[in-house]
């Protein structure tokens, strides 16, 4: 075999391992994602405080903000006063905020909420599952489910009390 011919043997190979890299990469993406209409992931979670479990199911009937974080992203800090007042204004039992604390320890998520003095239930996905089945990408990230439990908003990083106020008071009022 000539030297010409194993470097195009390589080279096609190659090609051949990063096409399949990329294509895998994007079945992987691409067909697991949620779209707004599709039904809420049904996800079951110990609660942050460690007393019992919680789930997005006993929420039917209300419209729910899914917010995933963690203790340890700087964007989470920024985004939860004002979920926090948004909660506070609108907490009247047909809406709430239900935070989801992903990849994290639990000791460290209870100690990010008293810090922030967050008042809204807290769940503890610490392997990363419901973030998963959420096709999350990072965090922040944010779910609006509404009574039917079906996606209506779907925010990728922060939000701000103007974008709260804008984009989703009119929809829970």
């Amino acid at each position: 075999m000539s030297w010409l011919t194993i470097r195009s043997a390589i080279s096609v190979l190659a090609v051949a391992a990063i096409v399949g890299l990329l294509t895998y990469g994007l079945s992987r993406t691409g067909g697991t994602s949620l779209a707004l209409g599709d039904s809420a992931p049904a996800v079951t979670l110990p609660k942050l405080e460690g007393r019992g479990d919680g789930s997005l199911a006993s929420y039917r009937g209300r419209w729910v903000l899914v917010n995933f974080w963690a203790s340890w992203c700087p964007p989470c800090r920024e985004e939860v006063p004002a979920l926090q007042e948004f909660q506070e204004q609108h907490a009247d039992g047909e809406f709430t905020i239900l935070g989801i604390d992903s990849g994290d320890l639990s000791e460290d998520g209870r100690a990010f909420v008293d810090r922030y003095g967050i008042s809204y239930p807290q769940l503890h996905d610490g392997e990363g599952n419901a973030a998963d089945d959420y096709d999350t990408s990072g965090f922040p990230e944010t779910f609006l489910v509404d009574p039917r439990g079906r996606l209506r908003l779907i925010w990728k990083g922060p939000l701000t009390l103007g974008e709260l106020n804008d984009e989703v008071a009119p929809l829970i009022n």
